[in-house]
């Protein structure tokens, strides 16, 4: 079985982790917890950054730190992972969705403003499968309207926008550290942000909001959502590879594109636009002929033993959110991508030889 993705932990995880057990340092304090966000902080440019549990846990802390609450109104992609409406929904803000552009398959910042009501107050930017949202425009819209930016970068950690590394962007940033990300710790993710006040409300939500001079009397209610330092010793020799991690993409994503370049009936990732390169934290195919869905090709792949996974299914047609749609705008893009779109093995233990069997398989399939 060739599987969707594979992470590689051929580095110092086991290293590192001994030394958690040897030392003893196996819960959500340590040196490695220590190493892994000040590292994080740098290479996203932040002042500021807060390991926790999960990708899904930064986002909620997020949206909370912020201010996001009751009648609120965030726009966000349609086309993305349901943390991100889930997060929003879960303070009792409602999400406004915007669609996906067709070339980019991220966000359609033009399409922003318009939706912007009395109630909006915030916009979350979701870079998708490792090229970035056209972050310029989107910043100058919520400066106009003075609106938070919650950046999710969690695809897209090590990848830059104009020169500017993706987790720098807006009030606050978060990341997920899941097994199929550039780099991983099992489970876990990254909040970052610049502003001290915004950094001690983060601290705090990790953290049950114990109190600050009576621990154990709460006057704000918060999480637990911490790290443990095994995870983070993971995280910390992920780190170390991260350029070279980054560079297996790029030659993932070239190979693919070279085999599959030819086969008109699907659109492949943009490689580059004017604002980023591809870093491809997944190859994913659009396929334009009516007659074969995702379901059709992920089916196939399958029986081959080759694995594979739908796109995004737009949050605007989750049956979990339907309560909380309103204002209902054309969003046909995502809805097209969300039912013939799928991604292929994209893991950085791929081979050459992988990518020849799957897209000869492919390219037989379509015949």
């Amino acid at each position: 079985m060739i599987p969707v993705n594979e992470p590689d932990l051929g580095g110092n995880e086991k290293k590192y982790l001994q030394e958690c057990i040897d030392t003893g340092w196996i819960s959500s304090e340590g040196p490695f917890i220590e190493k892994m966000e000040s590292s994080v902080a740098k290479i996203c440019n932040r002042k500021h950054a807060f390991a926790v549990c999960n990708g899904t846990a930064a986002l909620e802390i997020a949206v909370k730190a912020v201010g996001i609450s009751t009648g609120d109104e965030v726009i966000m992609p349609t086309f993305t992972i349901i943390s991100c409406a889930l997060a929003v929904v879960r303070a009792g803000a409602t999400p406004i969705y915007v669609d996906a552009d067709p070339f980019t398959w991220n966000m359609e910042v033009e399409n922003i403003e318009a939706l912007i009501t009395e109630r909006t107050k915030a916009i979350m930017a979701v870079h998708i499968y490792g090229i970035t949202v056209d972050m310029d425009p989107l910043l100058e819209i919520a400066k106009k309207h003075k609106l938070k930016v919650i950046e999710d970068a969690a695809e897209v950690i090590g990848q830059s926008y104009k020169g500017k590394p993706c987790g720098t962007f807006g009030d606050i940033s978060t990341l997920s550290f899941y097994p199929n990300k550039h780099i991983t710790t099992g489970e876990g993710g990254m909040v970052l942000v610049n502003d001290l006040e915004l950094a001690e409300k983060c601290r705090n939500l990790r953290n049950l909001c114990f109190g600050k001079t009576d621990r154990f009397i709460h006057e704000e209610q918060g999480w637990n959502f911490r790290m443990s330092n095994l995870q983070a010793a993971v995280g910390v020799a992920q780190l170390e590879k991260l350029p070279e991690t980054i560079k297996k993409k790029k030659m993932i994503g070239k190979l693919y594109h070279s085999r599959l370049k030819e086969c008109e009936i699907f659109t492949l990732p943009v490689v580059k636009t004017n604002y980023c390169e591809n870093i491809y934290w997944v190859f994913g195919l659009v396929c334009n002929d009516l007659s074969m869905d995702a379901k059709w090709f992920t089916n196939r792949l399958s029986k081959n033993k080759i694995g594979s996974r739908p796109f995004f299914y737009p949050m605007h047609q989750q049956p979990c959110l339907q309560s909380k749609r309103k204002r209902t705008v054309c969003l046909k893009q995502s809805e097209f991508m969300g039912k013939y779109g799928f991604y292929l093995p994209s893991g950085v233990t791929l081979k050459k030889e992988d990518i020849e069997k799957i897209s000869n398989l492919l390219i037989s399939e379509i015949k």
